[in-house]
């Protein structure tokens, strides 16, 4: 095999590879990037098992072929090469020579053969507008729980309607809950219901980023694809590959409140700097604070006895009864740092009872629910 690519081209595809290559050399093939050089482009794929990565890059092919090498190295070689074109030559002993401008390098690879063949894109269920799956993503995420062993929670629940899509994620002490609706165009396609793993999530988001800043801008869609073991998300050239979770996801709609009517209204910045300051002298492992609702004002708490004791005030529209509840402060910081408006609505029952945070004047088409269970302090 041997081929011609610019350097920025190649230094895109690999960095966007590197959060799929496995990083435990158990299996040592999954350390390493296939390329394959086919017609005008190169193609390059990478998977740690449970997730897969292919995409591609234009390339002037002169013999086409494949050969894989250590997807780390390569990168950090090449992005220390110059702005210019490299010119890539495999061996029939997998090594492959590399040679740009006055550089001249070998690096050992190892034999195609035994690098794992991913499935094929299936039949496509809905294309998704990328803006859209990114924000649902960036706003559900950090509920996600990092417990192994809960394995049904190590993701989030991904629901297609006729007219809806939905994400929703929880960690057991808290829930966050986005819903889209999309009346006006032809809707998001047929009904499907998956559980997406945290780390697929996490590189959706990088490849979102990379299609809206491509020929698609903010209007840019992934295709949508699944069968019985596997999701797929196709970003124009690149597509992502992701074993599904299994298992039964809990009864989120049980979680949210039906019947929190005591409301505060908040300005977002205000309240989230409050909340970081005091958390500073917030218990390490805990992280609680007390939050009080009184009339226009709600006061934020914090003590340690090993750091000393913090108290803040801040406006508010609040007519409800005077409560004082316990809160894990970073629960509350995620959403704050998440939400997209400028105020925020704090929906309360008593001082038992999950609290419950949305935007002020959100999107009509989506609601954004998050909801947080109290903490005894």
């Amino acid at each position: 095999m041997e081929f011609t690519v610019s350097k920025e081209h190649l230094v895109r595809e690999l960095s966007l590879s590197q959060g799929v290559v496995e990083k435990k050399t158990t299996i040592p093939i999954l350390s390493n990037v296939l390329l394959e050089a086919h017609g005008d482009r190169l193609f390059l794929t990478a998977t740690d098992l449970e997730l897969g990565l292919r995409t591609s890059c234009p390339a002037r092919v002169k013999k086409e072929g494949s050969g894989t090498i250590p997807a780390r190295k390569l990168l950090d070689y090449v992005r220390l090469l110059p702005d210019a074109d490299i010119v890539v030559k495999f061996m029939e002993n997998h090594w492959a020579n590399f040679a740009c401008g006055r550089s001249r390098t070998r690096i050992a690879g190892m034999s195609r053969e035994s690098f794992p063949e991913l499935p094929a894109m299936p039949e496509l269920i809905a294309e998704i507008p990328v803006k859209q799956l990114s924000g649902m993503i960036a706003r559900t995420m950090f509920a996600i729980s990092m417990e192994e062993s809960r394995f049904t929670l190590n993701g989030a629940l991904l629901l297609l309607g006729d007219k809806t899509l939905t994400m929703v994620a929880t960690d057991g002490h808290r829930l966050a809950y986005v819903q889209r609706s999309d009346e006006a165009s032809n809707g998001y396609g047929a009904a499907y219901r998956a559980l997406v793993p945290r780390k697929a999530m996490a590189e959706i988001l990088k490849l979102s980023d990379e299609a809206a800043s491509g020929e698609g801008g903010a209007e840019a869609k992934v295709r949508f694809g699944g069968d019985d073991n596997h999701l797929f998300f196709e970003f124009g050239p690149r597509l992502l590959i992701t074993r599904k979770l299994t298992g039964n996801f809990p009864d989120y709609e049980r979680v949210l409140p039906q019947d929190n009517s005591n409301i505060a209204s908040l300005a977002k910045d205000e309240i989230r700097g409050a909340i970081e300051r005091v958390a500073q002298f917030a218990d390490e492992r805990s992280r609680a604070i007390r939050v009080q609702f009184t009339h226009g004002e709600v006061k934020v708490f914090s003590s340690a006895l090993e750091t000393g004791d913090s108290e803040e005030s801040v406006p508010c529209d609040y007519a409800g009864p005077d409560l004082e509840i316990g809160f894990n402060a970073q629960y509350l910081l995620d959403f704050l740092r998440a939400s997209p408006q400028d105020r925020v609505a704090f929906g309360l029952k008593d001082q038992k009872s999950a609290g419950e945070l949305q935007p002020v004047g959100a999107d009509a088409q989506e609601q954004y629910r998050y909801v947080v269970m109290p903490m005894r302090i």
